[in-house]
């Protein structure tokens, strides 16, 4: 019985140390990659692409009148 708590207690231990150091790696992982970019949380892409973000169609005029 006493072998057993033994054993679950090394088990419990090993594993904590292994969850908290892989937290502890990818705080600092985010920590660095946010220092990179000042641009208050705007992803800024590469992509040559206009980006569309809003297409005229009657539906959308339609919405539009009646939220006035």
């Amino acid at each position: 019985m006493e072998n057993k708590r033994r054993e679950f207690v090394k088990k419990a231990l090993s594993t904590s140390a292994l969850v908290v150091a892989s937290t502890a790696t990818a705080a600092v992982y985010n920590s660095k990659s946010s220092n990179k970019s000042s641009s208050n949380g705007v992803v800024i892409g590469k992509s040559k692409k206009k980006e569309i973000l809003y297409k005229e169609t009657k539906n959308w005029d339609a919405f539009y009148k009646a939220s006035y």
